[in-house]
């Protein structure tokens, strides 16, 4: 493989995010087909159910796509689904050469599609930008192998760890631009998670605010159901797509209402600390979500780190100092020597006009 295949796998990888958010529980997928030097067709996986993308690439290109190269993120399937094996369609097509980034982990594919187009006579080549393609689709292969979520923590904070003011005050501690890419972030992930103490001091709507965007789930954590009717989570377009998850002990009168006003209500067993992280996942990953982003608050952080349920971590920092009796970012640990730390592994820092974001992963 040469700079050649690499320029038109970034093409894929390029394509590919733009179904970021919209085709859960399948993967985001790229493809570019490639004759003489020349883009043939592209397409991309855009919604579950829909067309893969290497099908869409060989509609657009016709006849032109015989003989020509294909460059895609993911190997193509070889089992029947909600589409046909996309295998056949690219042996029937006359594909001369397969470029893949990864072995497709599910494992009713798991190299089944390599195989058959080598047997079919087309070369194949795989493991191009291998890296970033699984970092793609970090969320599905958790999905796919665990049956569980990819999980990320998101907080915003200023330098010295503080989200807010001791009066509770938190408007904004970053500026625009950082909020702007987490209203992005929730037009990609299925579901954004609080706690009830979120929601009783800020009163979040939990949207995602950018044109075109759509709206995760909401999910909120609230044990003995404290939640106000007038929440701005329970009166938003959508109202289905609120979950109050409580415990066993709710007032039944109190979930009623709430239901009354579209949302669901979820009762899930309590563990020391509050509602078990681990119930709650197993059951969105049962319903096919493949992402959940923690949007705070400290207590809540903290039980997911106790708990050791995180993928990933978002941290917004802003040039901003607020003391020692500002309220800390994440609840208590239980972390007696440095030895036994959370560790952040594979960390990245980018610039966000005056505010920093740090992300790296657990796992």
């Amino acid at each position: 493989m040469n700079d050649l295949d690499e320029r038109y796998m970034r093409m894929a990888l390029r394509l590919a995010r733009r179904g970021a958010g919209r085709t859960s529980p399948n993967p985001l997928v790229g493809a570019v087909l490639i004759r003489a030097g020349r883009v043939v067709a592209t397409g991309y996986h855009r919604l579950a159910g829909d067309d893969h993308a290497e099908i869409i690439a060989l509609k657009r290109g016709g006849s032109a796509a015989r003989g020509s190269t294909l460059y895609i993120n993911l190997e193509p399937c070889n089992h029947q689904g909600r589409t046909p094996p996309c295998t056949l369609s690219l042996i029937h097509a006359g594909i001369r050469r397969v470029v893949a980034g990864m072995v497709d982990p599910n494992p009713l594919v798991a190299g089944r599609g390599v195989r058959r187009l080598r047997r079919a006579g087309i070369e194949v080549d795989v493991g191009l930008l291998g890296d970033e393609c699984r970092r793609l689709n970090e969320a599905f292969v958790k999905s796919i192998t665990r049956r569980l979520p990819f999980v990320v923590l998101k907080l915003a904070a200023s330098l010295d760890g503080k989200i807010a003011t001791f009066t509770g005050d938190s408007r904004w501690i970053t500026d625009e631009g950082a909020r702007l890419y987490v209203h992005r972030l929730r037009n990609q992930v299925d579901a954004v998670l609080v706690g009830i103490g979120t929601v009783l001091a800020d009163d979040p709507q939990l949207t995602c605010r950018v044109p075109g965007g759509r709206n995760p789930l909401r999910i909120v954590l609230d044990r003995r159901l404290r939640i106000p009717l007038s929440a701005r989570v329970l009166r938003e377009a959508e109202p289905e797509k609120t979950i109050v998850v409580t415990g066993p002990r709710a007032p039944r009168g109190k979930i009623r209402l709430v239901q009354s006003l579209g949302a669901r209500v979820w009762e899930l067993p309590v563990t020391q600390g509050g509602i078990s992280l681990a119930a709650l996942l197993k059951k969105l990953g049962r319903m096919g979500l493949l992402s959940v982003m923690i949007e705070g608050g400290a207590d809540t952080a903290g039980r997911a780190l106790r708990e050791k349920v995180v993928d990933k971590i978002l941290f917004f920092y802003a040039p901003k100092i607020l003391g020692a009796e500002g309220r800390d970012m994440i609840g208590t640990l239980g972390i007696r020597r440095v030895s036994r730390c959370t560790r952040i592994r594979d960390v990245e820092v980018k610039r966000l006009g005056r505010d920093f974001l740090v992300s790296g992963y657990l796992k």
